[in-house]
């Protein structure tokens, strides 16, 4: 598969071992790019496309919520995933009311994010 036809997706956690898990998840099948935190996410998104984003929630500088609200308004077509170690009933209320496509938590199996990539994409 030529690498300018995969779907490409930003993945977006302050956490290395989790970018690297869905680098290791996802990388096969899809064109990734990574950012640490909301802001770099946001700054990624006005000068890149993704046709998918994958946003932890607890992050510092910028948390998931800051940066899904800001997304939205940017390019409210913008499919997003939300990931979570906190799995939290109102946080998922609120995520869902800027359109997130489905809400995974940590630890995820490999399995689950596929799943909802596939769904999304």
């Amino acid at each position: 598969m030529n690498t300018d036809d995969r779907k490409s997706i930003l993945i977006c956690d302050d956490e290395e071992g989790v970018r690297e898990s869905l680098r290791l998840i996802l990388g096969a099948d899809y064109s990734l790019s990574f950012a640490a935190n909301g802001s770099e996410a946001l700054n990624y998104l006005k000068k890149h496309n993704a046709d998918l984003v994958i946003m932890d929630i607890k992050m510092p500088l910028k948390n998931g919520l800051e940066a899904l609200k800001e997304l939205h308004n940017q390019k409210p077509n913008l499919k997003v995933i939300m990931i979570t170690g906190y799995q939290s009933v109102e946080t998922a209320r609120e995520a869902s009311r800027y359109g997130i496509l489905d809400y995974i938590t940590k630890p995820f199996e490999s399995a689950v994010v596929k799943e909802a990539v596939k769904k999304a994409i």
